[in-house]
């Protein structure tokens, strides 16, 4: 076992604070990285401080990893010394069953293994995450980053992009479609760039009158306030698709009217409540919605290399670690355009 210093929680009561952690000796499969950024995501908060169920502590938190290989397994054949990695939300899955076999080990059946907050597959191994100077993760499980600069850009890519990009091309978003991106933060500003990118006619639904400006910066070809009553009934039956990203609670039915024909409402994010769905609603226009989590690893690559070619990134604010925790109370305020990374040379 190798020392790696890191930050974590030691409860869900405590602030994120230095700690060491172990990392596993190099396996014959696995490579080792020397972590030069991670994202922060709301998650990070969430799981942090026991919001979804009971954490496993310590955690260390982060799953939006790139970084430099410092080594690399016997057996290791995808990666070599020098090259530039990531690691996303999961660092294994069972495998063998019909999802990991398909290439959506995000959907795995026996569950996958999460970068942080979870446990080896021996099931008695915590695993830490991204706030820590490296990481050892098995070959199949770690990503190519096709960007030679910009990096700290390209971290938050592998939850909030692989998170938006995956259900916009499982619904087929391309050019005509008319999309809505409900809500503009981590996961709506990258939702707006992959639509436009695409080739779909995006429109921007917030509540807030001083997003309208950042959104057609974004790409965004409207603007259109949510809360304004005649607005929205001006857009009944109008969009084939909705990427609804709102973690907060909200009235998912104001929305459903806005899709056409057969259209779908993609949701990506996750409120604190349950919502109340108007069964009419889908059956007038036989509408439907629909669930997206994350990506398999093929999916999320294909999404960086996506990425690399239309000069996607994500819009950040590059923190020291020693301000993670004001970086987290902003996230809750939503203070942040659009994505805190920390520099890991700071820790």
């Amino acid at each position: 076992m190798n020392p790696v210093k890191s930050y974590g929680a030691i409860n869900k009561d405590s602030a994120i604070a230095p700690m060491q952690i172990e990392r596993r000796d190099l396996g014959a499969h696995d490579v080792s990285i020397d972590i030069l950024y991670c994202g922060v995501c709301h998650s990070d908060i969430h799981m942090a401080r026991s919001e979804w169920g009971p954490s496993v502590y310590p955690i260390v938190p982060g799953h939006e990893i790139v970084g430099i290989v410092k080594a690399v397994g016997s057996a290791v054949t995808q990666f070599k010394v020098g090259q530039t990695a990531g690691v996303g939300v999961f660092v294994d899955s069972c495998r063998t069953c019909p999802s990991c076999q398909g290439g959506q080990e995000q959907y795995c059946d026996n569950n996958f293994t999460p970068t942080y907050n979870g446990f080896e597959r021996d099931g008695k191994t915590p695993t830490f995450g991204g706030y820590s100077s490296n990481i050892v993760v098995d070959e199949k499980y770690t990503l190519h980053i096709p960007f030679t600069d910009h990096l700290d850009q390209v971290a938050p890519l592998l939850c909030a992009g692989i998170t938006t990009y995956s259900p916009l091309k499982f619904a087929g978003v391309g050019k005509g479609h008319k999309v809505a991106v409900l809500g503009l933060g981590g996961l709506g500003h990258m939702g707006v760039k992959f639509a436009v990118a695409m080739g779909a006619e995006v429109t921007m639904l917030s509540t807030s009158p001083s997003k309208e400006a950042d959104a057609k910066r974004l790409g965004a070809h409207h603007f259109v306030l949510s809360t304004d009553k005649e607005q929205m009934k001006k857009l009944s039956n109008h969009f084939d698709f909705i990427l609804n990203t709102v973690a907060a609670h909200h009235d998912m039915n104001a929305f459903l009217h806005l899709l056409k024909l057969e259209g779908k409402m993609l949701i990506v994010g996750i409120p604190p409540e349950d919502h109340r769905i108007a069964a009419a609603s889908l059956i007038s226009k036989r509408r439907s919605i629909i669930g997206s989590n994350i990506g398999g690893i093929a999916e999320t690559q294909e999404m960086l290399n996506y990425c690399a070619e239309h000069n996607i990134l994500s819009d950040i604010e590059l923190i020291p670690m020693n301000q993670i925790n004001e970086a987290y109370e902003r996230i809750i305020k939503s203070d942040v355009k659009y994505r805190f990374v920390i520099d890991m040379r700071t820790i």
